[in-house]
């Protein structure tokens, strides 16, 4: 469903979410409690600064926050800078001619599963996975 660099990215902008309020969280404390690889955690990162998801602070008291309320993000915000989340999926066998009309043995339920993986990235924000 998601790359692994996507899931990464989600589980960071949670804990970002549940410890970030109050100060910037470093990229090791983050790295340390997810068991992700530090310098792979610091790209995924700086790309959700790039994408004005997180911001970044430098310095001895610097780290990452939230630059968006978590009831305001969506997790198809997070996962966009790195995986494709679409409505219409393309063939699961590869076919080029995959359709409605022109369906292969899959396409029907393979279709529906894509339809609703793109509706619970659009609608679930982060504040729905804190379980508060």
């Amino acid at each position: 469903m998601f790359s692994g660099t996507a899931v990464y990215a989600l589980r960071a902008v949670v804990y970002l979410a549940e410890h970030s309020e109050e100060r910037p969280v470093r990229v090791a404390e983050m790295a340390a409690n997810l068991d992700v690889p530090q310098n792979y955690l610091a790209k995924i990162l700086n790309e959700l600064v790039h994408s004005e998801i997180l911001n970044s602070t430098r310095g001895k008291h610097g780290g990452f926050q939230l630059a968006v309320r978590p009831d305001g993000l969506s997790l198809l915000a997070v996962v966009s800078p790195f995986d494709r989340i679409e409505q219409e999926r393309r063939c699961l066998l590869g076919r080029s001619e995959c359709s409605d009309h022109t369906p292969c043995a899959a396409h029907h339920r393979w279709k529906e599963l894509g339809t609703q993986l793109a509706a619970f990235v659009q609608e679930t924000t982060v504040a729905d996975l804190l379980g508060n």
